[in-house]
Parts: structure tokens; sequence; C-alpha cells
């Protein structure tokens, strides 16, 4: 069973993916902000890293960057609710899918198939 790290600083968003993905017949963790989700990765590896892109303390950028240089080639997807302007720069950084809030579940459950598959 594939392991799915969500992380996101709202706790309703955290718990909708968590319950689609477990729904879905996925192993699910979460966490409310990058730094956490980091440190839940580094003590059990996940085969797919959901993450907000505007969260506080670490946001997205620096999630997904900071997951690149320590954890080379993690699959991430990057979801933001701030604009399509972000979207390009977690490209750049590593997320090998990006997407607009609000996103339908089926469309993260489909993707989530296709990267773990």
């Amino acid at each position: 069973m594939a392991r799915i790290l969500v992380i996101d600083d709202e706790k309703s968003i955290r718990d909708l993916y968590q319950q689609a993905l477990e729904k879905a017949g996925y192993e699910v963790v979460a966490a409310e902000n990058g730094q956490v989700g980091i440190d839940l990765h580094r003590d059990q590896r996940a085969d797919l890293i959901i993450t907000d892109i505007m969260m506080p303390q670490k946001d997205g950028f620096e999630t997904i960057k900071e997951l690149q240089e320590h954890f080379s080639g993690v699959k991430i997807i990057a979801i933001t609710g701030v604009g399509l302007h972000n979207l390009p720069v977690a490209f750049d950084l590593g997320a090998v899918r990006v997407f607009e809030k609000p996103v339908p579940l089926s469309d993260i459950i489909e993707t989530v198939r296709e990267l773990v598959a």
C-alpha cells in the first residue's frame, strides 16, 4: 500500500484529502506545515507528497526545495489557492504536478494513482 503525506495548514483540507485517499486504499499521514511534513517524511518515507503552497512557518516552496535537496526525486504534488502565477515556481523547484484550489477529489486521486503506479 502506497504511503501519501498530505501537508496543508487548513485542517479541513488535510482531513478531506486524508479521508478520500484512505477510502481509495492509501495509507495517509498529515502535517500542518512544511517543517512537520519534512520531519514526518524523514522518519517514515512517503511514496508521494501533496503540499499546499501558502502556509505559515515553512511554505510550500521552501518545503519542495528542502525535500528535493534531501530526498532527491521524491514525487510532489503542489496545490495553491493563491493563483496560477505560483505554479510554475513549484514546477521549477521539483513538483511533478500542480493544481489550483479548489481541486476535485477525483483529480487528486487519479493523479496519485498515476504517480504511485
